[in-house]
């Protein structure tokens, strides 16, 4: 199941039906099954906190995934600092809702086993990244266009 949470963040998440089938679909693309997914929507300052209690990073950064998968079976807390994607938004010229499904979706690409340490591994994560963006856009951003879902 995949949960969503706010905490310490002004933020409202909308298309969550649309989001969840997205990510429950990226998944299956990749052979593994949904499991407990919860992401929790927080500010630069909490994500500030996680970083330095369970990681000994002092830096923020936009997301922290916690990784609970038991073996095709993808599970995990995952934190996403909206101060962080907003700027990042601004910084790479996107808008704030494309950078967070590109954030949202590279938690749930760890879960599924890419890491974004080498140059190697960051260049298959941001392909992977895109093939679930082109994803959203050709199966999701349709059902916008369509009268007869409206």
């Amino acid at each position: 199941m995949i949960r969503y949470a706010i905490e310490a963040a002004r933020f409202a998440l909308k298309e969550r039906r649309k989001r969840t089938a997205w990510i429950a679909d990226v998944i299956r693309r990749h052979g593994k099954m949904p499991g407990e997914i919860q992401y929790i929507f927080t500010d630069d300052d909490h994500i500030l906190k996680i970083n330095r209690e369970f990681l000994q990073h002092d830096y923020c950064t936009d997301i922290i995934t916690f990784d609970y998968t038991e073996e095709n079976t993808l599970s995990g807390d995952i934190f996403i600092s909206i101060d962080t994607v907003r700027d990042n938004a601004q910084t790479y010229g996107e808008t704030f809702r494309m950078e967070l499904l590109r954030v949202m979706i590279h938690g749930v690409l760890h879960l599924a086993g890419f890491n974004d340490k080498t140059e190697a591994e960051q260049r298959m994560m941001r392909a992977q990244e895109n093939a679930a963006l082109e994803l959203w856009a050709t199966q999701f951003e349709e059902e916008d266009t369509n009268p007869s879902q409206k």
